[in-house]
């Protein structure tokens, strides 16, 4: 597994999105609207000449967390899949999608400190991880550890890595492999159901929404390289086929970083940058946001 589809892993055991952005080209696309991280009247904290250091476009949840509190959005019980539907989940092809969703849930509960609600879910996790055969230590221990240090990208990484490498070969072991994309497609359109329903007002804009958002296209890029090479199973060609979709949307827009701007690390495994140009238009936004919650909606449903 590459590290792109290892850092999207996160997404599913800790609330984390992943994003990448291309160097700035000669000539941009004209476009009736766009953002940019760069302007000095954008909403945000970071000035021009303020570079951040991000684990390759990993927006970790202490960032995530940061943004809540920013823009002071609460706690919302209504946007998360009820801990009580897993019940429902009786196909391997249901549980292994929502034990993502339910794996992004729990971050977000995370965030908040909702202790008990935090339980709930872990059994939650564990309950779907025993209808797959998954021994759920592969995902509480990972979770248990990230707890402990998770401002420490390294420790991450390294965790993320283990974690998904065991899962993968405990699958492959049992012929399953597909599970294991269907468990990063759950997580993927979670994480950018809450960002997009919560976070995203499209009266007033928030320039760092935006960019996280605009960013997911690189992810679904590469988790639509990831689901291709399963299409022996029915249920991968069906959401895959849903995926195909949702990418016209982003395929609409491209994003940039100044000449100059991006430094990456291939050591560390991180990329700095002042922020990004992004010719994404607010009415793409939106159908972002309302296709991708048409599907989370099939995808949570029996």
């Amino acid at each position: 597994m590459n590290n792109v589809l290892k850092i999207l892993f996160l997404i599913v055991i800790c609330s984390a999105s992943i994003a990448s952005c291309k160097q700035k080209e000669p000539v941009k696309k004209t476009v009736r609207a766009s953002y940019s991280t760069y302007r000095a009247d954008s909403a945000g904290i970071r000035s021009e000449g303020d570079k951040r250091e991000i684990l390759y476009g990993l927006l970790t949840p202490t960032e995530i967390a940061t943004i809540f509190s920013r823009m002071g959005t609460p706690y919302n019980e209504q946007i998360i899949n009820p801990a009580d539907n897993s019940d429902n989940y009786t196909s391997s092809a249901k549980a292994a999608i929502n034990l993502g969703i339910y794996g992004v849930d729990f971050g977000y509960i995370r965030m908040f400190g909702l202790n008990q609600r935090m339980i709930n879910y872990i059994l939650t996790v564990r309950e779907l991880s025993n209808k797959l055969g998954i021994p759920e230590k592969l995902l509480t221990d990972p979770i248990k550890r990230m707890e402990e240090d998770m401002s420490n990208p390294d420790t991450i990484m390294r965790l993320v890595n283990k974690s998904y490498d065991d899962i993968e070969n405990h699958l492959r072991k049992d012929g399953r492999e597909s599970t294991a994309g269907l468990m990063l497609l759950g997580g993927y359109v979670e994480a950018l159901y809450i960002v997009t329903q919560l976070l995203y007002d499209p009266a007033n804009p928030d320039r760092e929404v935006v960019e996280k958002i605009a960013q997911q296209k690189y992810t679904l890029n590469s988790l639509l390289g990831f689901m291709r090479n399963y299409y022996d199973d029915p249920v991968v060609v069906f959401y895959t086929k849903k995926l195909i979709y949702l990418k016209r949307y982003f395929d609409t827009f491209d994003i940039y970083f100044k000449i100059g701007d991006l430094k990456i690390d291939t050591a560390k495994q991180v990329l700095e940058a002042s922020g990004c140009d992004m010719t994404i238009s607010p009415e793409t936004l939106v159908n972002i946001r309302d296709y991708v919650k048409k599907l989370r909606t099939e995808m949570v449903n029996p």
